[in-house]
């Protein structure tokens, strides 16, 4: 038993290791391409203490949002995620918040950006639209940003019970003056589909949403 508990231990530590190294690799590519980085925790949900539910922290779209980042990359979100896809007109980021928690990797850009600079991030986002998702957001300016909310490797149990045991995952945020392709996809492929709650990134199809029939 002794000897199981000790690889147990180390496969934890593997585990973590690779994810480190792989956050400081990502987070090296982005700033190699002029874009900021880093990895920001989530606020805890306001009913950490009881249910862990972070649906509660948005019991209407209008509540005031509590975000470690802006753009948001984990944290509380309304119930119901938005429609995968890619939209011209800004999505209420506490569904989207959502939509990060079900794995996806979300590229959000200021009303500042041009047409032309979005119509490259459409054409991003038709490279691998499955868990991914597209929306502007006021307050960004020029500038275009990438978020994800991925899982936290320290926790071994049922995905679902993450949050009710105090392990929230990890929020991660790049932003850019630019569209830049490799970096852009760097990310992407890093994180997208690392949910936090362990949902199935098949359920991430565009069209797919809690209202809609996903086909």
């Amino acid at each position: 038993m002794a000897a199981l508990a000790v690889v147990a231990v180390l496969a934890a530590i593997v585990v973590a290791v690779v994810a480190l190294s792989r956050g400081s690799s990502i987070a090296a590519t982005m700033r190699a391409a002029g874009c900021t980085y880093r990895d920001a925790a989530p606020y805890p949900p306001k009913d950490a203490a009881t249910t862990g539910n972070y649906h509660n922290d948005f019991p209407r779209l209008s509540a005031k949002p509590h975000w470690s980042t802006f753009p948001p990359s984990g944290g509380g979100h309304y119930r119901l995620w938005a429609t995968w896809g890619f939209y011209r007109r800004p999505v209420n980021p506490a569904m989207v918040v959502h939509n990060e928690e079900h794995g996806g990797v979300v590229i959000w850009w200021g009303p500042d950006v041009p047409k032309a600079t979005v119509d490259q991030l459409e054409s991003f986002y038709d490279q691998q639209p499955v868990g991914t998702f597209g929306t502007p957001i006021a307050g960004l300016g020029k500038k275009i940003a990438l978020t994800a909310w991925t899982a936290d490797p320290a926790w071994k149990g049922e995905p679902g019970l993450a949050y009710m045991n105090h392990y929230y995952g990890m929020g991660r945020i790049a932003v850019c003056p630019q569209f830049d392709q490799k970096a852009f996809a760097a990310f992407r492929n890093a994180y997208r589909g690392k949910s936090p709650q362990g949902f199935p990134i098949a359920a991430d199809r565009p069209g797919c949403g809690p209202e809609t029939t996903c086909r």
